[in-house]
């Protein structure tokens, strides 16, 4: 138990070294090899909820190593600045580590299917991309959280590039220019906080930013404020927050789909979860003050993204620009900064990265058998193929926020939260609440049930069932059991300091 972290983390790296020997010419066996590695990591995940469920406490599981040492400080407690390799988790570190687990396996299935060039290579990336998604929830300092978090960026940057649409190249330079942006500005923060308090360890960050005080110096309010507010900035540049969102756009139109369904997934709640971890958990007064600001700006995030996505004659974009509007959500929970809010906005970050999974998986099939993705081209589904459309519609409702679905308690816990602390705000922002019903409503049923343009060579069949009945399960046992999740984050709520 003492190195399952480690063990979770780094076992996609034996796949990635079996791939590495595997002669050329041998595609289905990379596939299989692909597959199964990810399950390596999905088994852990369930040792791991086995534990939980079985009485014993996320916090035993860690583990903490001394990494480098530099520069003598007889101020510091162990006279010298040092950073560990520590890894831990929390509930909320866990529940993230399971999504990426989980949804790295689908996505893998799904290349099984999607990518018909060099799937050894493609494979071997997504195992990368995957060691860096997880390494970053269970990251106990900001150095090993910096480290993981950028080796998801050449990963994302080359599956996005080879294995794109026309115009992969520029998505993948536009992904990597702005992420690039704000891991420098990270590091910045990062490197000033270590400068100035001689550790890395979140916690101890925690408190020493509390007093004001480290053994090196006092740190000032106002130098605080500017930190919070370039990692805001850094953070909301992943999440994104507008205007930092082009790039995201542009991803989620030309990328495959197995890489959309991370991104889309994961990846874009790296942010959320940076927001929450450092931004509530280190900064918890400066994030106060910017409370409004913050939650005007998941307002302006939820409702730009829906009359856009309202507008948009090609479901990808419509996809894209939702994935937007759903991110305002998380931004409007955390405002509240009370245990509704807080809840509602790590719902929701769960819940969009299983129902925006699922729907791009299902535009996946759609632009394999019909060899489009624009309206104007699709129509009558529903008789050539009537599982995916009924699929198509139930992915639908859940991202609408259809009661006894995923979506409808984020959402709920979302503006229940704001309406206690922000009523005008928060009934602004249940406008984009409506366009989300019109923009997907609009689609959906005009693929579905408008008037026949053509039929899809086949339904959904074979292995392509495996991705839409997960998800489909987890977005229903969240939406009717949602303590499945509450329970695990009370502990993060707890130590955030939050309350109802």
């Amino acid at each position: 138990m003492g190195i399952l972290l480690s063990i979770f983390i780094f076992s996609p790296l034996l796949g990635i070294l079996v791939l590495a020997l595997l002669p050329k010419g041998r595609e289905k066996t990379a596939r299989l090899l692909g597959i199964v590695t990810t399950l390596i990591p999905l088994a852990c995940a369930l040792i791991l909820y086995g534990s939980y469920l079985a009485g014993k406490d996320f916090a035993s599981f860690t583990e903490k190593i001394t990494w480098i040492q530099f520069g003598r400080f007889e101020g510091l407690p162990d006279g010298s600045f040092s950073i560990l390799y520590e890894l831990g988790i929390d509930g909320f570190s866990f529940v993230m580590m399971l999504l990426t687990a989980v949804l790295a396996t689908l996505a893998a299935v799904t290349a099984a299917s999607f990518i018909k060039e060099a799937p050894r290579s493609f494979y071997m990336l997504l195992l990368l991309l995957e060691i860096g998604m997880l390494g970053v929830f269970a990251a106990q300092n900001l150095l090993l959280f910096f480290v993981f978090f950028e080796l998801t960026l050449p990963a994302m940057f080359l599956l996005i590039g080879k294995w794109g649409k026309f115009e992969s190249e520029k998505a993948a330079y536009s992904y990597l220019i702005y992420n690039g942006i704000g891991s420098a500005i990270l590091l910045i923060v990062f490197t000033i906080l270590f400068a100035r308090t001689g550790t890395t360890d979140i916690a101890s960050l925690r408190t020493i930013l509390a007093a004001g005080e480290s053994p090196i110096g006092p740190i000032s309010g106002s130098m605080q404020t500017a930190l919070f507010v370039a990692m805001l900035i850094a953070f909301g540049i992943k999440l994104p927050v507008l205007p930092l969102h082009r790039w995201m756009v542009n991803v989620h139109v030309q990328a495959p789909p197995a890489v959309v369904m991370l991104h889309a997934g994961v990846l874009l709640k790296i942010g959320a979860y940076g927001l929450i971890r450092f931004g509530i958990g280190i900064f918890p007064e400066q994030f106060k003050k910017f409370a409004v600001l913050i939650a005007i700006l998941g307002v302006v995030n939820l409702l730009y993204g829906a009359f856009l996505a309202l507008v948009q004659t090609d479901f990808r974009k419509v996809l894209a620009y939702s994935s937007i509007s759903h991110m305002g959500i998380v931004l409007i929970g955390l405002a509240a900064l009370n245990e509704a809010g807080i809840k509602g906005a790590i719902f929701q970050v769960v819940s969009h990265g299983l129902i925006a999974a699922l729907l791009f998986f299902l535009l996946g099939i759609m632009e394999d058998r019909l060899g489009t993705s624009e309206l104007h081209r699709i129509g009558g589904l529903a008789k050539s193929a009537p599982l995916f459309s009924g699929f198509l519609l139930a992915s639908a409702m859940a991202s609408l926020g259809l009661p006894g679905m995923s979506g409808f308690v984020s959402e709920f816990l979302a503006f229940l939260g704001l309406f206690e602390s922000m009523p005008v705000v928060a009934a602004v922002g249940t406008l984009g609440i409506i366009i989300t019903a019109a923009y997907l409503l609009r689609a959906v049923l005009g693929m579905t049930f408008g008037q026949e343009k053509g039929a899809m060579k086949a339904d959904i069949q074979g292995a392509e069932f495996i991705p839409v009945l997960v998800l489909l399960f987890f977005i229903l046992v969240i939406g009717v059991m949602p303590d499945v999740l509450g329970g695990p984050l009370s502990s993060t709520l707890q130590s955030l300091g939050i309350r109802g």
